[in-house]
This record gives C-alpha cells, structure tokens and sequence, in this order.
C-alpha cells in the first residue's frame, strides 16, 4: 500500500504507527456560511480513505474538527443577528447535512475549537515556557526562527516571505513571519488568558486537538485540501516540531481543487456553488461520481458534460444492480451468502495513492459481467450472487449510495401477480403492478 506523502513530495509505503490502526485528522470548515462544493472534496476523498482502510482490516479513528470562533463567524453573527455559538451550530448542521447527502459517513470525532479552550492557552503557555513564541501587548507570537527546516512541507523560503511581508499592525513583532497564537481582542467571543482575553489563533487549534484526541502527539495522516499547505498545516508542523520535536504526522495527504465549467471558484467570478445547490439538484450519488472520476491531486471539474456523464453512468449502476437483486430474489436466492469476486484490482488501485478512476474502471468491468448473467437464459445464479455482492461492497467503499429493495412476503405477492398478469396478456393489471413496483424503487 502507498500514498503520496506531501512531506517528501514523493510515493511512500503505508506504515502505520501501531499495528492494524490508523489514526487520521482532516481539517475541518470554518462554519460561518453553508459549505461550496469544493468543500466537500476532502468529505468524499478521505471518507473513501477511512471505508478502504476499514474494509481492508484497520480499525480507523478519523477525526475532522470545525472551527466554531474565527473574526469571519464574528462579522456572520453580527450581520445575521445571531450569537457566534448560534451561528455555528446552524452552519455545522448544515455542513452535515451535506456530508450525508454526499453519502460520507460521520467522523469518529467531530471536536469544535471552543471545547479545547483550556488546551489551548495550556499549550501557547508552553510555547511561551520554552521560548519558541513571546507576548506583545497581550498578542502572542511563535518564533518561526526557531524551526531549523520551516518550509519542509510546502517549500516556503523564510527570507522570501520577509521580503514579500506586507506591513504588519503589531510591527513589534521580532520578525514579519511570525505568527499569531494568541490574539488580544475587546470584541466578539473571548476567553481570559495569562496574556488578556482574547482568542487563538487559526493554526494552534488543530495542534491541541491532535494532542487531546491522539495521546501519542502524533498521528499516521493529516489530511486537507492544497491550500491548507502553506501557512496553515506548515505552522502546525512548527508548532509541533517545538513541542514534541515531531512534524504531527507521518504522512501529510492534500487533495487539489475543483473547477466550475474549466474555472477555479471564486467570489469575484461569481461562481461559488453551495453543496446542497448541487446536491439537490443531481442527487449525491452523482455528485460524489464527479469527485471519483479524477485522482485526489488533481483537479476536479464540474461541467454539464462531466455531470451527464456522472448521471448516465449512476443510472447504468442503479438499474443493473436492482434488476440483479429481482432476479436473485425472485429465484429465493439468499443475496446475503454471496461472496466478493474480481475484487482484487480494485482494492489494488486503490491501495496506489487511492487511484478513484482505476477503482471504477473495476466496477464498470465487474457490472459487465453482471449484466451478462442478468440476460442470460441460462443464468449461474451462484456467479450472480457474488456479482451482486462484489458491486455491494464496491459501493460502500466508494460511498455510492446505489441501493435494491429486500423482498418481503407482499412484494414477492406482487411480483408473482404481474408475471402472471403479463404471461396472460392482462397488461392493463400488469402495467399498474409494474408503475408500483417501479415507484417502490423494485424494478
């Protein structure tokens, strides 16, 4: 098993840190807004990263944090009229209604940057303790000089950002590359602290989490999107580096952006789309198809042509597979016992830095095979079953949520009164049972 290691910027070997576990940390949203679909890339790939490594015998524990203070939730609250704990709760509903929707499961945990305040200050204090940051006027900073290879995880030049520093407020600072910890404030939500009362700063709240949550103070994966490289996730390595002279994980995983109709995403372009907008209006499956059919580095576009493509395909998948769970429970075929066939190369594929697209060729291959026996005369009810099986486990994997109606005593009724109704020409009566079953999500 590899994956590529943003730490060395190279394919490494997945070894973890305690035998058949794995402990992963995604970088959770800031909830001041309802969440874009760029968001939800980091949902869909590390979610397909967790389910992989459960299916093949690890016992996960993946953790994606919100970040419930922030100045933008500040501004949000003020403007919608709300607390900031209101706001934040509103928005964290939402963001999780949009991971379900997407068909990703629920992190192990889900911590919010308000329950750690303790932690927090505890772990600035230390900073402070050993000299790796210092107090200005109740603000306080971590002293990037003191980490001999800042820059190792996104390739940042300590003296190009002090030639490239804007003028700072604080300009007490011992250098223009230092960064906030500790942020004095008279306004919005604030916590008493040795230095005054304020709030934390960004890239400390995930270092505290990883360390109450992970006793070791360090974990196998760090997960987020590209942008999170630099300064966020390279000031947790500092951070860290200060603290327990280790970089917090072993490997650090990045998954690129996604386009809009070939452009990036942005306010001024105006083509910022919100999740759910997607999501209701093409159905998770589809959307989640979209997000696969490119590797997690690189980009991911959505256009019409991209989003046809998605669709046609998810209703190949969903027909295929109900006809296949009709035909086997129609000829009392106990569809639990089946066993998973042609499985091997798409564990491999994605077993290789989680390789989507490889993955869903296997699917496609293995829903060939399916549709043969489902038109076959002379079907191997024994292959279709784990045909049938095979797919199952294909899309919990990859989170498609492609489901078939299990069979009880009045739909096999039914069922048995529309090829009886059929075989004797009585359509009127086998055409109203078929628009049921049909409804029902049967046929």
């Amino acid at each position: 098993m590899k994956f590529y290691n943003s730490l060395s910027n190279s394919l490494e070997d997945f070894h973890t840190l305690e035998k058949g576990k794995v402990s992963i940390y995604v970088c959770g949203p800031t909830v001041y807004n309802y969440p874009h679909i760029g968001n939800m890339r980091p949902v869909v790939i590390f979610d397909i990263l967790r389910r992989f490594l459960t299916y093949v015998g690890y016992d996960v524990t993946y953790v994606s944090n919100y970040t419930d203070v922030d100045d933008k939730i500040i501004k949000a609250a003020k403007q919608e009229g709300k607390s900031e704990k209101e706001l934040a709760d509103y928005y964290i509903a939402e963001f999780e209604k949009s991971v379900a929707e997407i068909g990703s499961i629920s992190p192990t945990i889900k911590p919010r940057v308000t329950e750690y305040m303790d932690e927090i200050i505890a772990y600035i204090d230390n900073l402070v303790k050993i000299g790796a940051a210092y107090e200005i006027n109740g603000d306080v900073y971590f002293r990037v000089n003191k980490i001999k290879d800042y820059g190792i995880l996104s390739g940042v030049n300590i003296e190009d950002l002090k030639v490239g520093a804007r003028v700072e407020e604080n300009s007490l600072k011992e250098s223009p590359v230092d960064f906030a910890l500790w942020k004095r404030t008279d306004e919005g939500i604030k916590w008493p602290s040795p230095w005054g009362e304020g709030r934390p700063g960004w890239h400390t709240e995930c270092c505290v989490m990883i360390d109450a949550i992970f006793p070791n103070h360090l974990i196998d994966i760090h997960g987020g999107g590209y942008d999170l490289k630099f300064p966020h996730h390279e000031n947790e390595i500092a951070q860290s580096e200060a603290t327990h002279q280790n970089k917090i994980a072993r490997y650090w995983m990045h998954n690129a952006f996604i386009n809009i109709e070939n452009e990036k995403m942005s306010k001024s372009l105006g083509n910022v789309i919100y999740a759910k907008e997607v999501i209701a209006r093409y159905g998770g499956p589809v959307t989640r198809l979209v997000i696969l059919n490119a590797h997690y580095r690189q980009t991911v576009n959505f256009t019409d042509e991209t989003i046809k493509e998605a669709q046609q395909i998810i209703q190949r998948l969903q027909s295929a597979y109900k006809q296949a769970a009709l035909k086997l429970q129609t000829n009392k075929i106990d569809i639990n016992e089946g066993q998973p066939l042609f499985i091997d190369k798409f564990l491999e594929a994605l077993a290789d830095d989680l390789k989507t697209a490889n993955a869903l060729s296997e699917v496609y291959d293995v829903l060939r095979r399916l549709n043969l026996q489902i038109r076959s005369r002379e079907t191997d009810f024994n292959l279709l079953n784990n045909l049938f099986k095979t797919l199952t486990d294909m899309f919990y994997i990859l989170g498609l949520d492609i489901s078939y109606v299990v069979f009880d005593s009045e739909i096999s009724l039914l069922y048995e009164q529309y090829l009886i109704s059929k075989k004797n020409k009585d359509f009127a009566k086998s055409d109203e049972i078929r628009d049921f079953l049909i409804e029902k999500g049967i046929m």
